[in-house]
């Protein structure tokens, strides 16, 4: 789907919202709208959904089964949370029963089920964006358009979110959205668009910052660790092996290094072997290094060797 040239205002003597936005998503890609407040991200949302006609410039190849979520979902009908489902699943095409099961599925996904019965003036914020959400997926949309879909939801909510615009890009179809609350994070490979006085521009694909993350791993696993590493795309830089050492209080127990060495890459298919070890209370860290979003791990602490103490001699 491509924006060409798109600008729009609410009428003729308005501010203009959006001026010349040029861009395109394709099949399988995840957009993240972002910009101040004000904006135009909603409004470039429903343009994006057909819901609002630009002013000039056009959108092209829309695909014909869209799911978009408002980001207030209109709760001032007289239905229950249940026969609104149904009823936008029959104007979509499904036949009764079919659109009570995905009405059902969709609910129990979302954790909603409790509330079908409920009228839509009568739910909170969080379950009426439930609604929102479960409407829009009731026939599996080609586009799917999030206008800050996880303001109000609860954790399981939330966490199951990503977790179906995957299952949208997985099946070839994209998905753009908007999200103030920094949810988007878990979602890998998401492009990013930001308007500013309703110009809309998208940074380069940076080369992803990488860092060091340190794994324990017993020593008898230190291979397969290792293996799985690599398999996963991952640079393993060294192997350090340390030692649990019994300090006879109570079960008290130090981890002291006693070796560093260096991983060399693996040929062929065949995985490393694990590093010799002496004691059965080994274990073993493998320094790996990651393009993942997560902190840097704090180093180990090495502990300074006791120094012995001189036997006090026989005073004066």
């Amino acid at each position: 789907m491509e924006l060409n040239g798109v600008s729009l205002r609410y009428h003729r003597s308005a501010p203009w919202v959006l001026r010349g936005v040029s861009a395109a998503v394709g099949p399988g890609e995840a957009v993240l709208v972002t910009g101040r407040n004000g904006a135009g991200k909603s409004t470039l949302l429903q343009v994006l959904a057909g819901l609002l006609p630009t002013s000039r410039g056009t959108v092209d190849n829309r695909p014909e089964v869209i799911g978009f979520v408002p980001e207030r979902f209109p709760t001032r009908q007289p239905f229950t949370a249940l026969a609104y489902l149904e009823a936008s699943g029959r104007v979509r095409g499904l036949s009764k029963q079919a659109a009570r099961e995905a009405a059902e599925h969709w609910a129990d996904r979302l954790n909603l089920s409790d509330y079908l019965g409920t009228r839509l003036g009568e739910l909170s914020k969080g379950s009426a964006q439930k609604v929102g959400i479960a409407q829009a997926l009731l026939v599996p949309p080609t586009l799917l358009v999030l206008d800050e879909p996880w303001e109000g939801l609860d954790a399981q909510a939330r966490d199951e979110l990503p977790g179906i615009i995957g299952e949208i890009t997985d099946a070839g179809g994209f998905c753009v959205f908007s999200d103030h609350r920094g949810e988007a994070g878990e979602l890998a490979g998401v492009r990013r668009w930001i308007l500013d006085d309703g110009l809309l521009s998208e940074p380069e694909a940076a080369t992803a910052g990488r860092h060091i993350i340190e794994v324990v791993v017993a020593a008898s696993e230190s291979a397969a660790a290792i293996a799985k590493l690599r398999a996963a795309g991952h640079e393993v830089r060294a192997v350090r092996r340390e030692q649990i050492r019994d300090l006879g209080g109570a079960g008290e127990v130090e981890s002291v290094p006693v070796l560093a060495e260096d991983v060399p890459e693996p040929s062929g298919e065949s995985s490393e072997p694990a590093p010799a070890v002496d004691a059965a209370g080994d274990r073993e860290l493998v320094a790996a290094e990651s393009s993942a979003a997560i902190s840097p791990a704090t180093p180990p602490v090495r502990r300074p060797a006791a120094r012995k103490r001189k036997p006090k001699g026989p005073t004066a």
